[in-house]
């Protein structure tokens, strides 16, 4: 009678034995440039370490190399190839990078796949002419610091008498340019400086530095104290972009000054601290761009500061540009799972009661990082000009 049982106990162990994966790499060809050098592959399964000794293709045998990667599990697998570091990953034809290659897996699975080029054969810079280094140690009081800061000057301002607004925005080395960008994955720039040379209608954008120190830049980002970080700088940070940083640049450009021509954006813990300027200054920025919010490390405060600032009769003449991906899930300090898109929607939900305008874009196949931001971006700077 406990047969029937058994067989079902048998079937469901061997479903869950099955649960991981053999996923084998081929890679058919390769640049002509640097034919023997190691090539490495690297992912979420070596936590995206670009020169892993084990994650080392095969030498090749008939022109092909190969790697496997054993126990990966069903869903989504990313991954990119390097010669042993950052600077070495593969690219495109002319040098660019690329986004991690995908696929989803749900069973042993072979990919075939090319090398277009490496991403070292080509200028480090991928900076427009229009991006400068307004300075490389732009003073900081209230944090007590010097900071580089880029700008973004629209094709023909030297010779034009024409005003534009402005868009202030955080992480400066990770906008413009691969040769300054970070990234867990490798260094991605946003492009911004590309979205806006093919953009009708141009602005001026600057950029600040953010602390080399992750943990530093983290503590600056934050507005409000909480458990994991105590005497956080976000005050001071935006009160030295309001009380000093527009100042200096209204004053040194040909700047519209007013909120209806003052934009912020920012991403991730930059996308908090926009969030949280419009909030406390909306009588400065006028629009907000407020990419993937890191919410979920900030222990209610945004929800609070919501709360707390809604009824501002100056929030009503606002625009709000909310993005989040739908695959940007997070493990909090606690150990309770996230999903971030949930974040910003229920503030959101909190927030419409302001009167703002609001638009929210959610990419079902988001995921953070700067790939994801790059086409973010360019929709929310399209909104931000046509709108």
């Amino acid at each position: 009678m406990f047969k029937p049982f058994l067989i079902l106990l048998l079937i469901s162990a061997s479903l869950t034995a099955k649960s991981q994966y053999k996923v084998e790499v081929v890679l058919h060809q390769k640049p002509k440039q640097h034919q023997q050098d190691p090539i490495y592959i690297t992912g979420a399964f070596n936590k995206w370490a670009p020169g892993d000794s084990v994650s080392l293709l095969s030498n090749a045998i008939g022109g092909k190399q190969k790697f496997t990667i054993n126990n990966v599990k069903p869903g989504l697998l990313e991954f990119k190839f390097t010669r042993g570091n950052w600077p070495t990953l593969e690219s495109t034809t002319d040098g660019r990078l690329v986004a991690p290659r995908k696929a989803i897996i749900t069973k042993d699975t072979l990919i075939n796949v090319n090398i277009e080029g490496w991403r070292d054969d080509f200028p480090p810079s991928t900076a427009s002419n229009q991006v400068h280094l307004l300075s490389n140690q732009f003073d900081v009081p209230q944090l007590g610091l010097k900071r580089k800061i880029w700008i973004y000057l629209p094709e023909g301002y030297e010779k034009s008498k024409e005003k534009y607004p402005v868009l202030y925005m955080h992480d400066g080395q990770d906008l413009f340019d691969e040769a300054t960008s970070q990234g867990r994955i490798g260094p991605l720039e946003w492009g911004v400086d590309e979205t806006i040379d093919k953009a009708k209608n141009k602005v001026i954008v600057v950029a600040v530095e953010h602390d080399e120190d992750k943990l530093k830049r983290v503590q600056e980002y934050f507005y409000t104290d909480n458990p994991d970080n105590a005497n956080v700088e976000g005050k001071k940070y935006l009160d030295f972009m309001v009380s000093t940083l527009k100042p200096y640049i209204d004053k040194n450009y040909r700047t519209k000054t007013d909120k209806a021509n003052t934009f912020m954006s920012g991403s991730s813990m930059g996308g908090l601290i926009t969030f949280y300027a419009g909030l406390n200054y909306p009588d400065v920025f006028g629009t907000l761009g407020v990419l993937s919010p890191s919410i979920w490390l900030d222990h209610g405060n945004i929800n609070k500061e919501i709360a707390t600032k809604l009824n501002q009769p100056a929030i009503k003449k606002q625009r709000y540009f909310f993005y989040g991906g739908g695959n940007e899930n997070r493990t909090k300090p606690d150990g309770s799972f996230v999903k971030m898109n949930d974040d910003i929607n229920k503030a959101v939900a909190e927030f419409k009661a302001s009167g703002a305008a609001i638009k929210v874009s959610i990419n079902p196949e988001g995921r953070h990082g700067a790939w994801y931001w790059r086409s973010a971006f360019a929709e929310f700077y399209n909104w931000l000009t046509t709108n």
